[in-house]
Formats: C-alpha cells, sequence, structure tokens
C-alpha cells in the first residue's frame, strides 16, 4: 500500500473514532455524481453510479461496497471542498 493510502485508511479510523464534525451533503444520486465529478472521477453516460463510488471507497480506504453511506458522502465532500479551495488558492 502507498504512502497515500496508508494516510487515507488513518485518516478514514481516525474519523470514524471521533466522529465526523459536520453533517455529510444527502446522498442523492445527482449530489454524489456532482461530488464525484469534483474530486475527478465522473461518471460518463453509461456508467454505473455504483461502480464509481465503490472504485472511490477503494482509493480512499472505505470498504468498497459501492453504497453512497455518510462516510463516503462525507469523504466525498471533504476531498471537494479541497479541490475547490486549492484551485481558488493557485487562481489568486
Amino acid at each position: 500500500m502507498s504512502a497515500r493510502g496508508m494516510l487515507s485508511v488513518v485518516g478514514t479510523a481516525v474519523g470514524g473514532l471521533i466522529g465526523w464534525p459536520e453533517q455529510p451533503p444527502p446522498a442523492e444520486p445527482e449530489v454524489v455524481r456532482s461530488l464525484l465529478a469534483e474530486v475527478g472521477m465522473p461518471v460518463g453516460e453509461g456508467e454505473s453510479l455504483e461502480l464509481m463510488v465503490r472504485a472511490f471507497q477503494e482509493r480512499v480506504g472505505l470498504e468498497p461496497d459501492g453504497v453512497a453511506g455518510p462516510r463516503t458522502v462525507h469523504l466525498l465532500a471533504r476531498y471537494s471542498a479541497e479541490i475547490r479551495a486549492r484551485n481558488l488558492g493557485m487562481a489568486a
């Protein structure tokens, strides 16, 4: 496992122990599709949302069940916000 993968697993485990500080966005398909696109994993025409959620879960060290539950959606939202902030910082 790469160092990045290990940090993702550790971060997920710590987050699970201390709880998430905020409510994740709703796990509605449109929201999940949008978040996946923002983290660089757009769901293309004919692609399964479940398969893309599973790929994201594998990438961040979650159980790859393909279900956009609270932890999955929280991480999607968090990584999406980090990417937006990083992009805004580069533009300035």
